[in-house]
Parts: structure tokens; C-alpha cells; sequence
């Protein structure tokens, strides 16, 4: 059963509500959702003094840093996601890494290697599948050769391709520096992000006010997405809306849930396309608000 944990104006964990929470899990599933990077110090701190295991989603911090730590290298599992829309991209699959003999066994034998797991070239030693070979199922996970073919390149060129979107982030991001009832989010300076999406909160404003500003945009050719509908759309998708997991309100995420507006940033958009979205969204969020 699992146990929700609140969201921050930065768009990152809640760590005070995480203390409070963590006497009641033993592992913490930890997502740098849109690219946001908590204060990993802070929270490695929390989570040895609770006995937590950490576990980074990292599908949106692949190359991000928190100081000179690489995300995904904190935790005891470091995930990244080759879906669509992530700094590598093969259409699906993803890759994990681990320093933990056992877990990696594990991992490997879920993968679907049968009894081949000698032959994996990154696995751990062949002594430590021996307690896990034949306990555990083989759920064919892995990645196949094409797709890991298709990676392997755009791996050289993460570097490049990072910076490549943190140039397209900060022309978003200065067009809207003084837009009044628009709030940016701050970034530690620890926090070597990689942004691929860019958001903005329009706390405290009414669905009716929102749902103007996004039709508007739209208008003009600007598509964003909004975290504060009622019903998820593609992958907007909260905590509450998953019915399968039992949850209890938490009133002060969901007040920043219902701002947070979200939007992919491509590569196939050059600054001067950045320079157009971010003028179109300053002129409609500054019109909605000046008739608010």
C-alpha cells in the first residue's frame, strides 16, 4: 500500500511531509518529476535516519546533477526511461543501474535471461545469482538489441543535447520573468537540471481562469498541459486519480497541483520559436489577469 508524500512549490518532494511519513515505508520511491531536483543532501540525510531505501526515477534528469552527484547515483537504483519525449529516445524501454550485487541479479533474472545470466556483460558476479536464479519469475523485461542500437549514439551526444535544452529553458524562462500572476520556479544553484519541459504555476487561480489562458494559447499555437483538471490528460495524470492506490487528501499539493502548468521544450524548436511561446503565454496570462 502505498504512501503519498507532498509536492513543494519548487515542483519537488515535500521533505518535511516526507519525515513525517517515513516511519511508514521502507522504500521511497523518489521522482525528479519534470526535471525538478530536490536537495539530495537533505534528503539522503532523512532517509538514512529512517532506514529508507531511495529509489530515483530519473526519466527526466538523465545528465542532471545535484551538486557533482549525477542523478540517478544517490539512491540504492538509478531509473531512466528511452520513452518518447526523454533525453534518449528509442519509442519505449529504459535501463537502470546498481551498485548492489543482489539487486542486479535480480533485476537480470526478471529481465527474462533464463539461465544465459553469465553471458550479461554489466551483470555482477556469477556467485551472487545463486540464491535468486530459481525464486525469481522471468517477466521479460529487457531491452531488445535494435533499440539499444538506436541509444548508444544519442549517449555521445547527451552532453551536447542538454545544453541544447537549457538554452531553450532560459529564453522561456526570461520571457516570462516579469509576467504578474505567473510564478516561475526557483532552482538551487546545486541543481545542474536538464530542461527538457518547462513549467509555471497560476496559484490560486480559478479552473475558469486557467482554461482561458490555455484556450488562448492554443489559439496562437502554443499547446499546454494542466495538472489542476479534473481528469487527467495524457500525462497529467495526480495522485488522486489513481483509484488503484488509496490516498488521503493533501490540501497543500493540491493547491500547487491545480497551478502547475507543463511544456515540452524540443530541440525541433529553435530560441527564436522559444522567444514567440514565451511572449504569446506572457501576453494571455497577463490579459487573463488584468481582467481577473
Amino acid at each position: 500500500v502505498p504512501v503519498f508524500v507532498g509536492v513543494t512549490e519548487g515542483l519537488v518532494i515535500d521533505l518535511d511531509d516526507l519525515a513525517a511519513k517515513a516511519d511508514q515505508a521502507d522504500v521511497l520511491m523518489l521522482s525528479h518529476m519534470r526535471g525538478h531536483i530536490v536537495d539530495m543532501d537533505a534528503l539522503m540525510d532523512l532517509a538514512q535516519v529512517h532506514n529508507l531505501k531511495v529509489i530515483e526515477d530519473c526519466a527526466h534528469t538523465m545528465g542532471a546533477k545535484w551538486g557533482d552527484t549525477w542523478s540517478g547515483r544517490a539512491g540504492i537504483i538509478g531509473c531512466y526511461s528511452c520513452q518518447t519525449y526523454k533525453h534518449v529516445n528509442s519509442g519505449e524501454g529504459g535501463l537502470l543501474i546498481c551498485e548492489d550485487d543482489e539487486i542486479m541479479a535480480r533485476a537480470i533474472m526478471l529481465s527474462g535471461s533464463y539461465m544465459l545470466y553469465g553471458k550479461h556483460r554489466a551483470g555482477p558476479p556469477i556467485e551472487a545469482f545463486e540464491a535468486v536464479r530459481l525464486v525469481t519469475p522471468n517477466i521479460s523485461g529487457r531491452m531488445d538489441n535494435l533499440r539499444a542500437a538506436i541509444l548508444r549514439p544519442q549517449l555521445r551526444q547527451l552532453e551536447a543535447q542538454c545544453a541544447a535544452w537549457n538554452d531553450r529553458y532560459h529564453v522561456v524562462d526570461q520571457g516570462l520573468a516579469q509576467v504578474a500572476g505567473l510564478t516561475r520556479i526557483k532552482r538551487p544553484q546545486q541543481e545542474k537540471f536538464v530542461a527538457s519541459s518547462y513549467q509555471f504555476l497560476l496559484l490560486d487561480w480559478s479552473s475558469a481562469a486557467i482554461r482561458s489562458v490555455l484556450a488562448r494559447c492554443l489559439a496562437r499555437g502554443v499547446e499546454l498541459k494542466w495538472f489542476g483538471a479534473p481528469d487527467p490528460v495524457g500525462f497529467t495524470s495526480r495522485y488522486d486519480s489513481w483509484t488503484y492506490a488509496p490516498s488521503s487528501a493533501m490540501p497543500k499539493s493540491d493547491r500547487i497541483l491545480h497551478g502547475v502548468i507543463d511544456m515540452r521544450l524540443p530541440l525541433t524548436f529553435s530560441l527564436d520559436d522559444c522567444a514567440i511561446v514565451a511572449r504569446i503565454i506572457a501576453e494571455e496570462v497577463a490579459q487573463e489577469a488584468k481582467g481577473a
